[in-house]
């Protein structure tokens, strides 16, 4: 018998192989693990799938609503139940919505923010009796400010009040690997210091050794509906349960230490190129 009591050999089916998802199964291959998964552009080929998901241990879906559904529970919801495997599921802390700044748990209401399809794909998966990771803002080797100061630097909104809290994506990698073992349910996966996003910009600036921008007040920012939604939002998110449930720490507590491990590191060269995102915000 392997890990959490599943036969052995160890299989992960991956839908969506993004980001975050990428590096998971670089690591678990790591550990031995068998780890297959969807792309763009496999997402459709329903009988390779068929055949790689029958052989999985544990499925995990990265893969965010689109439109009025969630694009897995849709197709392929079918074949996850009855089989004794274990599901996970990468969500967001945006099922929570705005709560002017206060903590949030996993105990806290959700489907009240802006984003009712993925609050309802969230609930969709706790049901299917899924360990589900609620992730904030993700940044990571090449996805971080640090990037994107590199090509231009992003305002400075102020908004007194106003935090966010963020993950580093190797620390979304340690919680779902903590997660193999957990009992089913909901984990907030975020690091131990919300903050306004204008401090972190300038943190950035100056590890970057780029000018810090000044602050800038929302009404008279230029920002995307994109964006401006982005700051709609207030809200802290509690790592507790994952700490207490999970035996999990976040490597990088606070932004301070992302940024600086990020700042230090040099990326090897890629040696062959990453598959295509099945969604584009995928994770």
């Amino acid at each position: 018998m392997g890990q959490d009591g599943y036969h052995s050999p160890m299989r992960l089916f991956v839908f969506g192989l993004g980001y975050t998802a990428t590096r998971l199964a670089a690591e678990l291959r790591a550990q031995g693990w068998t780890v297959t998964g969807t792309t763009r552009d496999t997402f459709a080929d329903r009988v390779k799938v068929a055949e790689q998901l029958a052989q999985a241990s544990h499925v995990l879906s990265s893969v965010p609503p689109a439109g009025d559904g969630d694009p897995v529970l849709d197709g392929w919801g079918h074949a996850l139940d009855g089989a004794k495997r274990w599901i996970g599921y990468l969500s967001s802390t945006g099922v929570y919505g705005d709560t002017g700044g206060a903590w949030v748990d996993e105990d806290t209401p959700t489907g009240t923010g802006r984003r009712t399809a993925r609050s309802e794909a969230d609930a969709a998966w706790l049901n299917k009796q899924a360990r589900v990771f609620r992730l904030p803002g993700i940044y990571g080797p090449g996805r971080s400010l640090l990037d994107r100061i590199r090509i231009r630097c992003p305002a400075r909104i102020d908004i007194p009040g106003q935090v966010f809290s963020r993950i580093h994506a190797d620390d979304i990698v340690s919680g779902v690997i903590a997660g193999l073992t957990a009992p089913p349910g909901a984990y907030n996966l975020a690091d131990d210091c919300p903050a306004p996003q204008s401090d972190i910009v300038a943190f950035a600036c100056r590890l970057a050794g780029c000018p810090v921008p000044p602050l800038v007040p929302l009404d008279i920012a230029e920002l995307s509906p994109q964006a401006r939604a982005f700051y709609g939002e207030n809200r802290r998110v509690s790592n507790l349960k994952a700490k207490r449930v999970l035996g999990w720490r976040p490597r990088y507590a606070d932004y301070r230490l992302g940024l600086r491990a990020l700042s230090a590191s040099t990326s090897p060269a890629t040696v062959s190129t990453a598959p295509a995102p099945a969604y584009h915000d995928q994770r």
